[in-house]
């Protein structure tokens, strides 16, 4: 199956501001990955082209980056997800930004079956509060993705029952 998933926001605030959540990724202080609700993301070493890891049961190697502009992943797990994904600054004007993530892949064996029904709806979600975080680090008022039924399901099942934050109210 070949996938195409996209999720972007435009932001109120300057390119420079939203590059440098970009680079913050899988730092300590990271500014942009919702840590706080979702597995850390984290490599072998800082960003940068060759850095090896991911976030969870997906994993993948940093394939490009441009500071302050881009950073493209390669996915080398789960079994059947070939391709990329990345996020992309877009400055707008000298206020906005349009800050974006592309996921393009295609998947293969059980990978078509898992990526609709788990990896999908807790991907989306990922982003939504991924995207809500840079609203926040920016000092942005932030929409407060809400999650669905399905992945409150889907994550309740993967804690074993445990209880899970609902969103990043």
């Amino acid at each position: 199956m070949n996938v195409l998933n996209v999720h972007e926001r435009t932001l109120a605030a300057p390119a420079t501001d939203v590059g440098a959540l970009l680079d913050g990724l899988a730092s300590p202080s990271d500014p942009l990955w919702p840590r706080h609700l979702w597995p850390p993301m984290e490599f072998d070493r800082p960003l940068g082209v060759g850095a090896v890891g991911g976030h969870g049961p997906i994993r993948y190697t940093v394939e490009s980056y441009t500071p302050g502009q881009q950073v493209l992943f390669r996915f080398t797990a789960p079994r059947g997800f070939h391709g990329t994904h990345g996020l992309q600054v877009h400055p707008l004007d000298a206020g906005h930004t349009l800050l974006k993530h592309v996921l393009e892949m295609r998947t293969t064996g059980f990978a078509t079956v898992s990526w609709p029904l788990v990896f999908r709806p807790l991907h989306d979600a990922l982003l939504e509060n991924a995207l809500d975080r840079a609203e926040d680090s920016l000092g942005l008022a932030s929409s407060r993705s809400r999650w669905s039924l399905w992945v409150r399901v889907l994550r309740w099942t993967f804690a074993r029952g445990r209880t899970r934050p609902r969103s990043a109210a």
